[in-house]
């Protein structure tokens, strides 16, 4: 019996890690770098690593390690990678998530293992009940929906069609904008749905041009405006008396300046704008732009800075202990000066609460911006009571 536990002791020395090990704290970085969606793969992965940039690769003892995976935005290469990196690389924390459908893919693996999901893109309101493991500092979709449909009934706006990609956060969109603009008095006319994969708006947007709105409510993953704003130039609908009015995802900065005049007056409502007045955001976009030549940050951006700063703030407050129940509940109730203005966590959903802003895109020294003309301050989900 003697030798027996020797020998088991001795071949358990092996597998125990070093000091130096114990101290890195890894994190996966789960994102579309390819494919569909890669410009909210590229925006956040330059994000977070500014933020590091900026604060450093150690935190409460920790030395951070971010491993990078790209999923082409392919839900079961989400959920493959996210095992891999969980049981493999034995990370403290997953994070991303460029779409909805690779979030709710990739909740049930959080919830086994006990690990932070920290969502940074994925915007349908369910997620965060999918896992108590999961904390979302990205926008929630009924959010700028409800925000731009209280601006378009007070605003004149009488009946309006709206236009969303058929997914998660599309019908969180058109639900949303739907009951508040009816609740306003207005009258939606028609409510139409496009395939997320390889979209083409241009059937659809025929349908909206013969019904005959005074707008044109619109939703399109982030990356995808561009392609809507050109059909609906192509269409006719700019010179129809038709209003385009959307949610920020289709004005999205990474792309609003190839857009062209077409999206001038468009009004919109998100969380954040590059043109954005704060110090706190003119001090980030100069950073951002100084790191990454020829890009400006959009709202995924701002997402990805803040989702690290989550996990900074959560392992400060643990004092360095990466227990996934104790990371969490750090970040419960945490608020904090974001670039997109005043942020925090809801204890009770996990969820975003921060400002919405209605925007117009304007150009401002040769450049397209959405600029911000009114606020919904510190706004909760308003699917979530």
């Amino acid at each position: 019996m003697i030798r027996r536990s020797l020998l088991a002791a001795t071949l358990a020395i092996p597998f125990a890690l070093p000091a130096s090990a114990q101290e890195t704290a890894k994190i996966g970085l789960i994102l579309p770098m390819t494919g569909q969606s890669q410009s909210t793969g590229k925006q956040i992965d330059a994000a977070v690593k500014l933020y590091i940039a900026q604060h450093g690769d150690t935190v409460a003892g920790k030395k951070i390690e971010i491993l990078l995976r790209d999923d082409a935005g392919v839900a079961d290469t989400t959920k493959r990678l996210a095992q891999e990196l969980i049981v493999r690389d034995k990370v403290i924390a997953i994070a991303g998530f460029g779409l909805t459908p690779l979030a709710m893919a990739t909740a049930p693996l959080a919830t086994q293992a006990k690990v932070p999901m920290i969502v940074m893109a994925a915007a349908t309101s369910i997620i965060t009940a999918q896992s108590p493991f999961i904390v979302r500092p990205a926008q929630v979709l009924p959010q700028p929906a409800a925000a731009m449909a209280q601006w378009a009934a007070a605003n004149g706006i009488k009946s309006a069609v709206t236009l969303v990609t058929d997914y998660g956060p599309g019908l969180d969109a058109e639900k949303w904008f739907n009951s508040r603009f009816k609740d306003g008095g207005g009258e939606v006319i028609a409510s139409l749905r496009v395939p997320l994969a390889n979209p083409d708006f241009a059937p659809f947007l025929q349908r909206a041009a013969d019904a005959k709105p005074q707008a044109l409510f619109a939703f399109v993953p982030s990356g995808q405006g561009a392609a809507l704003a050109k059909q609906f130039a192509e269409r006719g609908l700019d010179k129809s008396g038709i209003k385009l009015i959307a949610t920020g995802d289709v004005t999205d900065d990474d792309q609003l300046n190839g857009m062209g005049d077409v999206v001038l007056g468009v009004v919109n409502a998100g969380p954040y704008s590059a043109a954005h007045p704060s110090d706190t955001n003119k001090k980030f976009v100069a950073t951002f732009k100084a790191a990454n030549p020829g890009m400006r940050p959009n709202f995924m951006a701002v997402f990805g800075y803040d989702g690290m700063h989550l996990i900074y703030q959560a392992l400060t407050k643990t004092n360095g202990n990466t227990d996934g129940t104790a990371m969490v509940e750090a970040m419960k109730g945490l608020s904090w000066e974001s670039p997109r203005g005043p942020a925090m966590i809801d204890p009770a959903t996990r969820d975003i609460v921060h400002n919405l802003y209605i925007r117009k895109v304007e150009r401002v020294d040769g450049e397209l911006y959405n600029v911000e003309f009114a606020t919904i301050p510190m706004m909760k989900d308003p699917a979530k009571p």
